[in-house]
């Protein structure tokens, strides 16, 4: 899948920067920003060129045949939104229980524009006691890499200023549903 990121990327003028650390064999991946369907496309390659074999959470409604099968060897985890199913537990097991196993996340929680981020890829990180790697991707520039790796501290606040600090230059494909981008800068 290496050489298929890299031709896709390639022909649709994206390049990536950034390494893979021994930290993303086992970690929490945060994904952002999260504004369209091709978020996943672009940020699936990089991983796949880093050579992260990452899973992925998406609504179980996709699921079905053929596509569910292609979800899956995709690295797709089926989930129910909208229903209390301990999904953080579920996270925190699979990173325990599995050396090579991490999970992308995307803390907006949706492809529309929202102001908060949702809290559970912090809980899962500090509940498994794994890093947090942030990876992102820019639309200006056709761009996508890796960035920031750390311990959650359990300050989620002072450690959320910091991952959205990350944030704020990245260029989302739709930016006004992108909360950390500069038009939302100058609303808050």
């Amino acid at each position: 899948m290496k050489w298929v990121a890299g031709f896709l990327m390639a022909v649709f003028g994206w390049r990536m920067t950034g390494e893979v650390t021994p930290m993303m064999k086992n970690c929490v991946i945060v994904a952002a920003p999260h504004t369209s369907n091709w978020d996943f496309v672009w940020g699936r390659c990089v991983l796949w060129i880093l050579g992260v074999n990452a899973k992925f959470m998406i609504k179980k409604e996709l699921f079905i045949f053929p596509f569910g099968y292609l979800i899956k060897a995709l690295g797709g985890v089926p989930v129910a939104r909208g229903r209390k199913n301990n999904l953080v537990d579920t996270c925190v097991k699979n990173l325990k229980e599995h050396k090579n196993y991490s999970i992308v996340i995307t803390p907006e929680g949706t492809r529309k524009y929202t102001k908060h981020w949702k809290k559970g890829f912090y809980e899962i990180a500090m509940k498994a006691n794994v890093p947090i790697q942030l990876t992102w991707l820019d639309y200006d520039k056709k761009l996508g890499g890796t960035g920031i790796a750390f311990h959650p501290t359990g300050d989620y606040e002072a450690d959320l200023v910091k991952i959205q600090d990350f944030y704020k230059d990245k260029a989302a494909k739709y930016p006004q549903n992108f909360n950390m981008s500069p038009q939302y800068q100058m609303k808050s």
